[in-house]
């Protein structure tokens, strides 16, 4: 992915080659859109509301924090969320998967498991976002929540979020291959919800999102460490995230001098590519430590948690827009 990005977030040679690729797949993509729009593919339209947080373009972009913060947002309001998921770099499902805290995240997928650790609600791991619906339904929930599947039409939505990193923004603007997005840009202009992850942005029309950490924990017992215990220290960063520099840089923020070890989105980790030849502290993304629990016998690994802080004006929108949605 971050060979990519090079091509991606700037204009080059190589993007100017792709682009007759990019515009084919842009007017694909735009077809299918209209197709369903009109009714001539099938969609599916649920018993209850679905809120779909997505994004349009390829990378982390900070979904799965705004999801773990609009499920406790609708608890709040009452609400009994459940989280349909894709299980991107799980096992294929066959059917739809009930996903628990000691479920397993090759199976499943990091992020699935991830989400049931943080929500506390019900969470479905599959391709099959129709089936992962009716099985909340079953649990009695009463709103769905998909992480991810802006694209996904054949699932009928009544919300849509789209989640941009306000840093990295679009990139050169095309669509893949030349660049970077699934959608053309003006495809936000349909979205009912525009959320600015970071603090830098062109835009001014979004609701921003801050990342707010919680003290380091330790991997194998929960102990939290004051940040302060690591300023100034060589410590190993593990990521394998969809945008890894992202939580290099904030290690760095601290006042850590990083060491990076970056791997592919869902990557499945062996013991060997966490361990390191020093005795300097090992430190991984939540979501990096729902797959790496089993792999370490050491009080040197570390995990960094994450909580999204949304704009005080997105709670009444979204609530806003739920009421609507009974009337209709």
């Amino acid at each position: 992915m971050r060979k990519l990005d090079h091509y991606w977030y700037s204009n080059n040679w190589v993007s100017t080659l792709l682009r007759p690729l990019s515009w084919c797949f842009r007017g694909i993509v735009t077809i299918r859109r209209w197709l369903y729009k009109k009714s001539l593919f099938e969609s599916i339209k649920l018993p209850v509301p679905v809120i779909i947080v997505g994004n349009i373009s390829v990378g982390g972009t900070g979904k799965t924090p705004l999801v773990i913060a609009l499920v406790a947002l609708l608890k709040k309001h009452g609400y009994h969320p459940g989280v349909i998921t894709r299980g991107y770099g799980g096992d294929k499902q066959a059917k739809p998967a009930l996903v628990t805290s000691e479920s397993d995240p090759y199976t499943v997928s990091d992020e699935a498991v991830l989400l049931a650790q943080r929500t506390r609600s019900p969470v479905v791991a599959s391709p099959n976002r129709i089936a992962s619906s009716e099985m909340l339904l079953a649990q009695g929930c009463d709103i769905i929540i998909s992480d991810d599947g802006l694209q996904h039409y054949r699932l009928q939505r009544d919300v849509e979020i789209v989640v941009i990193d306000a840093t990295r923004g679009f990139g050169n603007s095309y669509c893949l291959p030349a660049g970077p997005l699934r959608e053309p840009q003006g495809r936000l202009n349909s979205v009912d919800l525009v959320v600015m992850n970071g603090d830098e942005s062109e835009r001014n029309d979004g609701f921003m999102m801050q990342m707010h950490s919680h003290p380091p924990i330790k991997l194998i017992n929960g102990e939290e460490n004051s940040v302060d215990d690591f300023a100034g220290s060589k410590v190993h960063a593990v990521a394998a995230v969809g945008n890894p520099q992202r939580f290099f840089d904030y290690l760095k923020s601290l006042g850590m001098t990083v060491i990076e070890h970056e791997f592919p989105d869902h990557h499945r980790y062996v013991t060997s590519e966490i361990e390191f030849d020093d005795s300097y502290p090992i430190f991984m993304t939540e979501k990096d430590a729902v797959k790496c629990r089993k792999l370490v016998d050491s009080e040197k690994y570390h995990y960094i948690v994450i909580d999204a802080e949304l704009d005080a004006r997105f709670e009444p929108s979204i609530i806003n827009l739920l009421a609507k949605t009974k009337t209709v």
